[in-house]
């Protein structure tokens, strides 16, 4: 969230946020504790968010087969552990994602 309000064209009066406070920026900000559901600008870019993860994680099936990324969208499931455990991660893995740093291969 932050480098998405980082990377604003345009600098925020204030910035409404889903639940956790940014750490870190120099914006005025509110936290809403379900926040999708109780503001509609929220929500909005909610579902513009999961539109476009579920796009970037067809395009991530496309080119990386094997992972099932159209099927999960990313989330931790099990076939995606499988996958991980038998192929290693792709480049677009982050080395954080605890699946990833629980194989070891990172330094």
């Amino acid at each position: 969230m932050r480098r998405a309000v980082l990377g604003l064209a345009d600098t925020p009066d204030h910035v409404l946020v889903d639940a956790h406070t940014i750490p870190a920026i120099a914006f005025a900000q509110t936290a809403i504790v379900d926040g999708d559901a109780r503001d509609g600008s929220i929500a909005a870019a909610s579902i513009v968010a999961k539109v476009y993860r579920d796009a970037r994680m067809r395009e991530l099936d496309a080119r990386h087969p094997g992972y099932g990324f159209a099927r999960h969208k990313g989330y931790a499931t099990r076939d995606h552990v499988a996958a991980l455990g038998r192929l290693g991660p792709c480049p677009e893995h982050r080395r954080s994602f605890t699946p990833v740093s629980q194989l070891g291969l990172f330094a």
